[in-house]
């Protein structure tokens, strides 16, 4: 009985692995959860040294527009200002969503309503396509198509907001689509019957019960497109002009935040205030990612079909 006993006390093999799996797991997650600490906390330290190490008010650096860190302004204080950045990079991020939510939402509902099995096989390539393509893919395109087009048709130079919310459009496009098309096919079946049983038709029943039950999961879609827009360097930084003051109209050259990180961070001195300016560009950015996914934790909560 002893032996019989110790047979069924002792661990299987399977167990074993059970736990070594469960132990890897949660070095794996712990890594993940240090490294996304980490990295957190480096961008706080260098974005807040402006403020502490350099005396840079805050709101300041948020409503003025003047940006020239490495010189003193006419005030005896550094001009840092980041009010031009930041409307740049709401401005071509909502011209961007704007543009792309109503093609991504008909791709989608003929993929999934009209001709799904058609639509897939047609449309479903072209959105692969357009995801894999390199980001300085787009941006080379928008400088040599989009820009001169733009100077052509209004006049200037052709950089600015428009040509930056054309290209973040082209780019945001597969996102916003493919997010959309998920939340189309998630519309339960008996939404779509019942609706035909009550005599309605099908653009009705499309327009009016489905794209509605659909809307949270859309809204997030368009959230994710505006969160990759707003984060986008190079191909915005091709085409949008990299001039840091505030845009007066669509054409008139700009900076976002992105372009003027990654075209000055490479020409500043670690430590220095130019380089710790650039690092508060970067903690702004950092906010705005965690708004937007906040925005979506939201949207999917009170969105939830019962």
């Amino acid at each position: 009985m002893n032996n019989i006993q110790k047979k069924l006390v002792k661990p299987s093999a399977a167990t074993h692995q059970d736990r070594r799996g469960r132990l890897i797991s949660f070095i794996c997650v712990s890594f993940i959860m240090i490294l996304t600490v980490a990295i957190i906390g480096f961008i706080a330290i260098h974005g807040l040294a402006t403020f502490t190490d350099n005396h840079i008010s805050v709101w300041d650096f948020l409503t003025k527009s003047d940006w020239n860190p490495g010189q003193m302004g006419p005030n005896g204080k550094p001009e840092v200002g980041a009010l031009a950045m930041i409307v740049a990079s709401f401005a071509v991020t909502l011209l961007a969503a704007l543009f792309a939510t109503p093609f991504a939402v008909a791709v989608a509902v003929y993929m999934t309503e009209l001709a799904p099995k058609k639509g897939a096989r047609m449309l479903q390539p072209v959105i692969e396509l357009l995801v894999g393509i390199p980001s300085v893919v787009y941006g080379f395109v928008g400088l040599v198509v989009i820009v001169p087009a733009i100077r052509t048709v209004f006049g200037g130079t052709g950089f600015g907001v428009l040509a930056g919310s054309i290209v973040l459009f082209v780019m945001i496009l597969p996102t916003i689509t493919s997010l959309t098309i998920d939340s189309l096919k998630q519309v339960p079946g008996y939404y779509r019957n019942a609706s035909l049983a009550l005599g309605a038709t099908r653009w009705q029943t499309i327009y009016k019960v489905i794209l509605r039950a659909a809307l949270p999961g859309i809204m997030t879609a368009v959230v994710f497109g505006m969160a990759r827009a707003f984060g986008e360097a190079l191909a915005v930084q091709m085409v949008i002009g990299n001039a840091a003051i505030v845009p007066t109209s669509l054409t008139s050259p700009t900076s976002t935040l992105t372009s003027q990180l990654t075209s000055q961070m490479g020409d500043t001195i670690m430590g220095t205030l130019p380089n710790n300016a650039l690092w508060s560009l970067a903690l702004v950015l950092l906010l705005m990612s965690v708004i937007f996914n906040v925005l979506v934790k939201l949207i999917g909560r009170r969105g939830e079909l019962k």
